[in-house]
């Protein structure tokens, strides 16, 4: 069965499904760290510290636990992974330390895919696990609506990607094949964003 991609026309089954819209998301979180050198990738763009490679290691947390925790399953490694096991300072998933190079950040979320795809392309989806970090009245919990839960948070932080990497060089789209995105050149995009500009203006006179 292959799970990463589509054809037209093919049906997919549950499975495949929840796959593939779980990968794309993955590998739109990754992509869009592509050509940046470690300040910019590093660089927070929000008030609250918001920066792409801090976005790709949160990911890994979260599928460490979603994946891991959840169904009793140890990551390999997962005892050299102190920013992980740290429950006491926050916001350490967020962030690379200036000893965390891309490579190693890009390279841990890879090795957590494989890991978390050991479960999500092989046990049945109707698996029972318990989130520890959820209110009792929501567990226990099946390994499809983990899958779903996860592939939800995960394309909300690639939008918070999208935007970092628009702020940081001015590259957007939505995946490396398709930009999803009208063929303007720039001037038109000037023009168009002068257009709301004006919009915006006249509507709070």
């Amino acid at each position: 069965m292959t799970c990463g991609t589509h054809q037209p026309g093919h049906v997919d089954d549950d499975r495949a499904v929840l796959h593939r819209y779980l990968q794309s998301a993955r590998d739109a979180l990754v992509w869009k760290l592509d050509g940046l050198d470690e300040r910019a990738v590093r660089l927070p763009r929000t008030p609250t510290g918001t920066n792409l490679l801090g976005l790709v290691k949160h990911a890994a947390g979260v599928e460490l636990g979603y994946f891991g925790e959840t169904f009793d399953r140890d990551f390999p490694g997962l005892a050299e992974l102190a920013w992980y096991l740290d429950e006491t300072t926050p916001n350490l998933d967020m962030y690379a330390t200036a000893d965390e190079p891309v490579d190693e950040i890009v390279g841990l979320y890879r090795r957590v895919w494989a890991f978390a795809d050991e479960l999500v392309l092989n046990a049945p989806l109707d698996t029972p696990g318990r989130v520890a970090w959820w209110p009792e009245h929501r567990n226990p919990v099946s390994l499809r609506e983990v899958v779903v839960h996860v592939t939800s948070d995960l394309s909300r932080h690639a939008g918070h990607a999208d935007i970092l990497r628009e702020q940081a060089d001015g590259a957007a789209g939505l995946r490396v094949d398709n930009s999803n995105l009208p063929g303007m050149t720039a001037d038109e995009w000037a023009a168009y964003v002068a257009e709301l500009e004006r919009i915006a203006d006249a509507a709070g006179r």
